[in-house]
């Protein structure tokens, strides 16, 4: 008996190290396709001038090259989040990755600007069908406890830093490359992908089959759609165009039908409970605010990056660096450890007040300003932030106690990161239009850098204090304790 005992144990050994290692084969995975859908935001964006002579895109449809993938990712990733508790979570990642793979190749080819922002419009399409599952089959494979608190802090690093990461490679890849690669390289990628998730992921037994609700996802989307169309467009075209005000009054009439539809319907898209839960509900909020200033943050910094500082696009590219090492590094290596034995919103609230110190820092920007001095702090303090943020924030929006509502949850974080990042782009860029002009008509003999600075470090300013507001009001909401945590039904237990 006891050698019988003993000849288990090693075995036991065995299997618990092989499970280890297909779970963390199994993450990066799952991170690496949502890496590949995040940086596919802003890798292209670099790419854009020389991609513009090449295949005829006017100035007028040179925009809709992002635009197209943004509104087809927000608008469906509802739609998508319900499809994967449809069909299944490990197929609807795998059909996503290779339909963003197709599409990827499809753009690279491209000879004519239609073919080009149709391929990125379908881009967006698989986006919004695999981007809800990767985060349903993280939870599924790490249900509890700190392992799944680490492998929430690689996944949110892959989440929140993956338009930094696009901005570095899509320099790289323009400037040593060509334009064509920022979009054939998620061929490979998604090849990996897809051989390695037909091994590893797991296949969790789907929810009880519950009719799909058609009229609030045609309702939802096209609100979504009209909302992100309006924030996203409203620099360009200002916010009293006709087009902008129909467009953001629209988006608002049809989302208030869609939550009318949803209280009423048997089996809704978006079931109410999901957002009335006040600790998910603040856990949306905050991705949401800090999306709203990390992107304007973004948008400013290219800009003093490229047009203040004079530097290249790779050289702009790799500035953003540190801020993503920061925050890969505090996510895996700092949050994990401390988030099993505080509440979350203690690292919800701090993640938000240091992102807010950081927008502070650049508020002190010139056009003298150096990188090592002025930027190079903001981006730290922002990395540490984001790092602090991203783990609690995704194990607190996707506990739910009905399984059915596993894969809308998942959706909505990505959802409220597409909400934060168009409203964010469009108010900061025109707070910083604003303060330019204004700054312009008191200074006389002021030139024309010195008055962008000034208008960024004044939206810099305003982002610094939505954060603090929303730190408060996190704070507020988030009263979940993790050491019950073990008490609630992780996203995918279902």
């Amino acid at each position: 008996m006891t050698e019988t005992a003993a000849s288990d144990a090693p075995s036991d050994a065995t299997a618990r190290r092989e499970g280890a290692r297909r779970r963390w084969w199994a993450l990066a995975m799952l991170s690496g396709a949502q890496l590949m859908v995040a940086l596919d935001m802003t890798i292209v964006s670099i790419a854009l001038p020389t991609a513009q002579a090449e295949v005829g895109l006017s100035d007028a449809s040179r925009g809709w090259v992002v635009t197209a993938y943004t509104l087809a990712f927000g608008g469906l990733l509802l739609l998508g989040g319900r499809l994967g508790d449809v069909l299944g979570r490990r197929r609807t990642v795998l059909i996503g990755v290779a339909g963003f793979a197709a599409a990827s190749a499809l753009g690279g080819a491209a000879t004519g600007a239609t073919t080009l922002i149709t391929a990125r419009a379908l881009q967006g399409v698989f986006a919004a069908l695999l981007t809800p599952s990767t985060l349903a089959l993280l939870t599924s494979v790490f249900p509890e406890g700190r392992e799944r608190a680490k492998a929430l802090g690689v996944y949110g690093a892959a989440l929140m830093s993956g338009g930094a990461v696009g901005l570095v490679l899509g320099g790289a890849i323009t400037q040593y490359l060509d334009w064509r690669w920022t979009l054939y390289v998620n061929v490979p990628l998604s090849l990996v992908v897809i051989v390695g998730g037909l091994r590893l992921f797991p296949d969790p037994p789907k929810p009880p089959r519950v009719p799909l609700d058609i009229a609030g996802a045609a309702l939802g989307c096209a609100g979504i759609v009209a909302c992100i169309y309006a924030f996203g467009e409203a620099g360009a075209q200002g916010w009293g165009s006709g087009v902008i005000i129909g467009s953001l009054a629209g988006g608002v009439v049809l989302l208030g039908v869609f939550g009318v539809v949803q209280a009423t319907v048997a089996h809704p898209l978006l079931p109410p409970r999901v957002l009335a839960d006040r600790n998910r509900a603040g856990a949306f909020l905050a991705i949401v605010i800090s999306t709203f200033a990390m992107l304007g943050m973004f948008l400013f910094m290219t800009f003093q990056f490229q047009d203040v500082m004079g530097y290249s696009s790779l050289k702009a590219g790799l500035a953003f660096l540190p801020y993503v090492v920061v925050a890969a590094a505090v996510s895996t290596r700092v949050t994990g450890r401390i988030m099993p034995l505080v509440r979350p919103r203690v690292l919800l609230t701090a993640g938000l007040l240091i992102e807010s110190c950081g927008l502070l820092f650049l508020t002190r920007m010139t056009p003298g300003s150096g990188y090592a001095t002025s930027v190079l702090p903001a981006l730290l303090l922002f990395g540490i932030g984001v790092g602090l943020l991203v783990a609690p924030i995704m194990s607190t929006a996707t506990t739910v106690s009905d399984p059915r509502d596993t894969g809308v949850a998942s959706a909505f974080v990505n959802t409220s990161q597409q909400i934060g990042g168009s409203i964010g782009t469009a108010l900061l860029n025109s707070v910083a239009a604003a303060a330019s002009a204004a700054y312009l008509a008191s200074h006389s003999g002021a030139g024309r850098q010195g008055a962008t600075v000034h208008g960024m470090a004044v939206a810099c300013g305003w982002a610094a204090g939505v954060l603090v507001v929303g730190a408060l009001l996190v704070g507020i909401l988030v009263s979940a304790d993790p050491r019950r945590a073990e008490k609630a039904v992780p996203a995918t237990t279902g």
